[in-house]
């Protein structure tokens, strides 16, 4: 009784097996709260990054306050709820335990959430400028900048499904939630575009399938750069490969 009474965890179970399976379901937990944190504060640094480079060049706001609302409470939020729901990688066990004290956000997360932030703030502020530049009105950039932010969010919730895995070694049908959620994501803006009253609110209008084409092309860049961090980091980083291996 003085042992449970003092104890941070009390083990019910003596069967090794069922610790080793708690051990292996508590790191996809944190992994999971790992992957939800870092998709917010990208997206969200990502808009801060298009919004101080619009102030330094003196251009109007690139989106309106309603439009950054939508982005992170509708939109990405679909993702981040199906995000939380990600199943392991299958390799929590090879992987040795992190420090106790070591924070969730590392200097693993710090990299990934810079250099996306970077990559969609500056290419989502480009296109802003380059519509301007054009002649398109400020509601037509704001219209698909707009589109492209909710495009690089689609994207890029599928680089928050591992630090070091690459996205093309994740089948994406093992986690339906976040295809479907993803897809749903992407269905909902394109709904509030098409419906007249939701589409006034947002400053939203329809865009040809060409240039939705094209703005997911420009979205992609975000997953190509950070297939690269994660090429980089495997190759050339060292304690990233070669992780211990959790034996009894």
């Amino acid at each position: 009784d003085v042992a449970r009474e003092t104890a941070d965890i009390i083990i019910t179970d003596d069967n090794f097996d069922s610790i080793v399976d708690g051990v292996e379901e508590g790191r996809i937990a944190y992994s999971n709260v790992r992957k939800v944190i870092f998709l917010l504060i990208s997206t969200g640094a990502a808009e801060l990054v298009l919004f101080v480079l619009a102030m330094i060049t003196a251009l109007p706001l690139p989106l309106l306050a309603v439009q950054l609302l939508w982005l992170n409470l509708v939109t990405n939020g679909i993702q981040d709820i199906a995000l939380a729901f990600e199943p392991g990688e299958g390799r929590e066990l090879q992987q040795p335990p992190r420090p106790p004290k070591e924070a969730i956000f590392n200097r693993i997360m710090l990299e990934r959430v810079v250099i996306s932030a970077i990559v969609i703030g500056v290419v989502a502020f480009g296109l802003f400028k380059w519509l301007l530049d054009q002649g398109f009105t400020v509601d037509q950039a704001r219209n698909s900048t707009l589109l492209l932010m909710v495009l690089f969010e689609n994207v890029h919730v599928f680089n928050s499904r591992s630090e070091t895995l690459s996205v093309f070694r994740h089948n994406p049908l093992r986690n339906k939630l976040l295809l479907g959620g993803t897809l749903i994501a992407q269905l909902v803006h394109i709904g509030a575009m098409y419906t007249p009253w939701l589409g006034d609110v947002l400053g939203a209008s329809p865009v040809t399938f060409e240039q939705w084409l094209s703005l997911l092309g420009l979205a992609l860049s975000v997953m190509v750069v950070m297939e690269l961090h994660k090429w980089i980091r495997s190759r050339y980083v060292i304690g990233v490969a070669g992780p211990a291996t959790v034996t009894g």
